[in-house]
């Protein structure tokens, strides 16, 4: 029997992931080798629209993070593959000036937590506690640390962003929805993106 490498968020999910809708156990478990999971959806509204962040943004876009602006009706696709026991994703949005790609891996941690690396290379990274919220799973960020050329800086707990995500099945059969927020103290909602795509394994072709 070939050996299908453990998902990092089921790991963190423990006894919960039997909650989880079957479809998203699906979603969130490994994908075998030679195999890529493949969504392909909208999203409703990706980004912000304070513009004075945009700036700031762009310079996380660079990396393949967060992309600096404020869209509707963006297609999408998703590519997910299991490498080294790390769940690694690559979203493309098809923005009017072009594509644009985001990259990440998730590996799991102790204590019912995974840790995201954003960028390409690394230049967020991001501890989530994983639970799970009726049958969807829900993550929340508990650490954000970000690189700048050689330093690692841990963003302290009092100023860091607040970042939330939410995967659930529609009741349309074959569809998820994604939701995903940053809320900064004070300052309020700074980032967005929500929503959904169909999902499915296919061939991995070289």
């Amino acid at each position: 029997m070939e050996h299908v490498p453990q998902s990092p968020y089921l790991r963190a999910l423990g006894e919960q992931r039997a909650l989880l809708h079957p479809a998203l156990r699906d979603y969130f478990a490994a994908v075998p080798r030679g195999r890529v999971g493949v969504g392909e959806g909208v999203f409703e509204t990706v980004g912000t629209p304070r513009r004075w962040l945009w700036p700031v943004l762009r310079m996380l876009q660079r990396h393949g993070v967060v992309h600096a602006g404020w869209h509707h009706d963006v297609p999408f696709t998703i590519r997910n593959r299991t490498l080294a026991g790390k769940a690694i994703g690559v979203r493309t949005l098809q923005l009017p000036d072009g594509d644009w790609t985001m990259k990440d891996a998730v590996c799991a941690r102790p204590h019912g937590l995974v840790v995201d690396q954003l960028g390409e290379p690394t230049t967020l990274a991001v501890a989530f506690h994983v639970s799970v919220d009726g049958d969807a799973l829900a993550l929340r960020s508990t650490r954000i640390g970000i690189r700048l050329g050689p330093l690692r800086v841990r963003i302290p707990r009092a100023i860091a962003p607040v970042i939330r995500l939410r995967e659930s099945a529609e009741k349309q059969a074959g569809r998820q929805r994604v939701r995903l927020t940053v809320d900064m103290p004070v300052i309020g909602r700074v980032y967005e993106y929500e929503g959904t795509f169909v999902y499915g394994l296919r061939d991995d072709q070289p």
